[in-house]
């Protein structure tokens, strides 16, 4: 059997295991495959590259949902799911906040159900968040300026940046595109990545709503770790798993209906 045989096996074997158990560490593969560690991590760094995982301390895991779509067209996707979510989470919401949200179907979701009368301060780099809040007289509104990425549906250029750089939101409702609890928030942008990163070490309290596809997964760029300055909400069919990893990270782990 030749070489290029068996690493074609490896590889599918690994696929398979990343499927069946959500992450693969390099010493099991080894291990059970009978090779050395760096032809695992060799195998693992390939894979990475062709975009069929994505590389972490000592393994690997799934690569986080590709956001393909406009951010107007994810809006359509699992619309209930959403607003579950976005009904618990804007129960954090008090009068006199400052609230930053990030881009972000469920953050839009968010953004349509906070009363209009409530007095609360909401930045966004995102317009079509802008847009739902435009008519709601209690909120005083501040949309993030600079060229818009259409890929993400926001500004998050070195403009947006930069102010950014003045706020300190008393809660940020940050989007994520994968989240697990040793590889932390990731963003499958790079300039996203660092937008993201600014903002949430510029809030007091980060709350990230995290729709199950993406529990479990990482993106190529991390954002924050995860810890005892986040709040995750999830949904209500989230693995006690998932739910145990992030609470030994200390972080507060909230499920969709909790505070409704």
């Amino acid at each position: 059997m030749s070489g290029e045989l068996l690493l074609r096996e490896r590889k599918t074997l690994i696929q398979e295991r990343l499927k069946a158990n959500g992450r693969v560490l390099a010493a099991d593969l080894a291990a059970e495959l009978s090779v050395s560690e760096d032809t695992i991590r060799r195998d693992l760094r390939e894979m990475a590259a062709a975009g069929l995982c994505e590389r972490v301390y000592g393994g690997a895991l799934p690569v986080a949902p590709a956001a393909h779509s406009t951010l107007r067209e994810r809006v359509a996707m699992a619309p209930e799911r959403k607003a579950a979510l976005a009904r618990t989470a804007v129960g954090l919401i008090k009068p006199d906040m400052t609230v930053f949200l990030d881009a972000g179907s469920t953050n839009l979701a968010i953004a349509q159900l906070i009363e209009p009368e409530l007095p609360v301060t909401v930045v966004t780099n995102t317009p079509l968040i802008a847009v739902a809040l435009m008519e709601k007289p209690g909120v005083d509104l501040i949309l993030l300026g600079g060229p818009l990425n259409r890929a993400v549906g926001a500004a998050i250029s070195a403009r947006a940046q930069r102010d950014a750089e003045l706020l300190r939101p008393d809660l940020c409702f940050l989007g994520t595109c994968g989240a697990d609890a040793a590889a932390g928030l990731t963003a499958i942008y790079f300039e996203d990545a660092e937008f993201k990163r600014l903002i949430a070490l510029r809030s007091r309290r980060l709350v990230v709503a995290v729709t199950s596809d993406k529990l479990g997964t990482a993106a190529a760029h991390g954002v924050v770790d995860i810890n005892d300055k986040v709040t995750l909400l999830l949904e209500a069919d989230a693995s006690a798993e998932h739910r145990s990893a992030f609470e030994a990270t200390r972080a507060e782990v909230l499920m969709a209906g909790e505070t409704e």
